[in-house]
This record gives structure tokens, sequence and C-alpha cells, in this order.
């Protein structure tokens, strides 16, 4: 068993975690004069370490997601998801959002051409709520940080927040409350064009071209904004606000996220910055979670696909489960870290 814990520590520090990068990173600095024990030079140092970890993380996982996706194009999926029914409909709609290395905003054309397919509400609300919230990347880039226990849980916990949430918003029959364009437009069965392994290579690297421009604006932001809480704001503070002394911590860092516009790759470099200040485990994922599913932006354009009643239900019931998963996680922090 020491055997294979040290064969695991040293995947999630030198290989996930890239520790080795931050201790090469630290000596170049120090060479070159700074002090990266002061405020300016650690936060250099968290700047650059961050960036470049996220960065090649994101090109590896968005690859192998991509190549995976290639096999499960709209229509295809749109087929899948019609073979099944009931509870069985939104698991699997969950399952497949994990595959759609999507922020929210992207995931919402796919939702609306779903619902103009003809699949279930519920059913679509579920993959809509899962693609930004849990994917193959988030599960690596966690386990990198916070260690597999988390990760694995977090993955779990948004899975059933999407089944939950869009089983309920099925049994409400809110059908009425989809704008009327969504639900009177038709979907045209188009052909898929059979992918060979060089297609679906091509096509992995696109999208890891394309993610990483799109992306790239919003990592950068996020590990200056880790920086700062990093090196800049005293700890006391970061505990006082969200720390064990605060029961509202997971309100507080739920909303907190909605005003941003993130996808995870983005939120982790805060969340590392929070959570190595003090912050409760809870309040970090639950700060991941609010951002992700919830941001502003991506409510405005799910609003033009919905009718307000149903946008508020669908914003009630994230919320909610995120404040849920919060609080357990806070609960759990110290068996699972």
């Amino acid at each position: 068993m020491d055997i294979v814990k040290s064969v695991w520590d040293f995947i999630q520090n030198e290989i996930l975690g890239m520790k080795w990068l931050n201790r090469l990173i630290e000596t170049i600095l120090t060479v070159c004069g700074l002090d990266t024990q002061s405020r300016i030079g650690g936060s250099v140092q968290f700047f650059i370490y961050d960036t470049i970890k996220i960065m090649v993380l994101l090109g590896v996982l968005i690859f192998i997601i991509s190549y995976i996706q290639s096999f499960f194009p709209p229509e295809r999926t749109k087929k899948i998801l019609g073979r099944f029914h009931g509870i069985g409909a939104n698991i699997v709609a969950a399952l497949l959002g994990t595959v759609t290395p999507f922020c929210s905003c992207s995931s919402i054309p796919l939702f609306m051409g779903f619902t103009s397919a003809g699949l279930p509400i519920g059913v679509t609300f579920s993959f809509l709520i899962s693609s930004p919230m849990v994917d193959l990347g988030s599960l690596v880039l966690l386990m990198s940080i916070f260690g597999w226990k988390v990760a694995v849980l977090y993955v779990i916990l948004g899975l059933i927040i999407a089944v939950a949430g869009g089983t309920l918003i099925e049994k409400l029959h809110l059908e009425s409350q989809v704008e009327d364009f969504i639900m009177k437009g038709k979907c045209v069965d188009t052909p898929q064009e059979e992918l060979f392994f060089r297609d679906r290579v091509k096509y992995a690297w696109d999208q890891v071209i394309s993610t990483a421009k799109k992306v790239a604006p919003y990592v950068l932001i996020g590990v200056g904004i880790g920086a700062v809480i990093h090196n800049w704001i005293p700890q006391d503070i970061i505990v006082k606000v969200l720390g064990t002394g605060n029961p509202l911590g997971v309100i507080i860092a739920t909303i907190a996220g909605v005003p941003m516009y993130a996808d995870i790759f983005g939120t982790i470099p805060i969340a590392e910055a929070l959570l190595g200040k003090g912050a409760q485990l809870g309040v970090v994922l639950s700060f991941m979670m609010g951002a992700t599913t919830l941001s502003l932006p991506s409510m405005i354009m799910l609003r033009k696909a919905v009718k307000p009643k149903l946008l508020g239900i669908f914003i009630a019931v994230c919320t909610a489960g995120i404040i849920i998963v919060g609080y357990l996680f806070n609960a759990l922090e110290y068996i699972i870290i």
C-alpha cells in the first residue's frame, strides 16, 4: 500500500500538479534576482506557474475529450438520448454533458437544438446543468489540486444536481415556458460523415486551438485574481469571510460567482488561492459551481430561449443544489482532504 500511495502521490504532485515546474520557475526567478518570498515575487511565480500548468493540462485534456466527443456529434447525441426515458434519460444526458468541454454559454445552443428536436425538457436541462459544471477536464484538474477524493465527489455531486434538477423541471411540466420559436422549430437530420482516425485527431487538435483561444483570457484573469488573493489579501480576512467562522460563506461564494463568465479552467486558480488562504472547501467549490453554471452572461442568453418563470426555477434549483453541496463538502472537509 505504501508503494501504491507513493506512486499516486508522484502522479498527483509531479505529473498532474506539475510541482517540478513550480520549483523550476522559483529557481529561474531567484537567479534573475527576484525574491519569490516577497509579495511581488510570489505573485509573479504564482502567475507564471498556474498559467503554464493550466494551459498545458487544458491542451492535453481538451484533445482527449474532443477525440471522445468526435464519436458523439449533436445528431448522434440526440438519437442516443431519444432511446431512454424517465430518470434514465436524465442520467444519460448528464453523463453526455461530461464529454462536452463547453462553458455554459456554449452549451445553450445545444440545449436549444435538443429541445427543438423534441427531446423532453427535463432531459435537455440535465444536459445544460452538467455540461459546464462537470466534465472530464474538471475531474483531472481538480484532482491535481484537491486530490482524487474531492475531485470524484465533486463530479458525482455535480451529476446528482444535473439529474435531480432536470427531473424536477420535467415533473413540473414547464414545456409552455420554453419560447415558441424553439418549441416550434424543426431539427433536420443531416447525415453524419464517417470520421477516420486522422480526421478525429485533426478535429481534436482544432478544438484544442479553438478552446485555448476562447479560454486563455479567462485563465489569465483567473490566475491574476488568484495571484492577488494568494499574495496580497491577508489570510485573516479570507478566514473571516469564507472560513469556518462564517456560516453564510457558502451562500456568499455562490452569489459571488454569478457575475463572472468563466469555465472551470478560469475558476480553479481562484479556488486554489482561496483554499490556501483558509477558505473552507465547500465555500471554494460552491464558488466554482456558481461561476460555471449560473454566470450572468449565460443566464442572459438562456433568457432568450426560455420564459422568466422557467429561468427563475432553473436558477433556484441550481442555486439550492450548489448550496447543499457546499455545506456537505464543509462537513466532510476534514475527512476527504
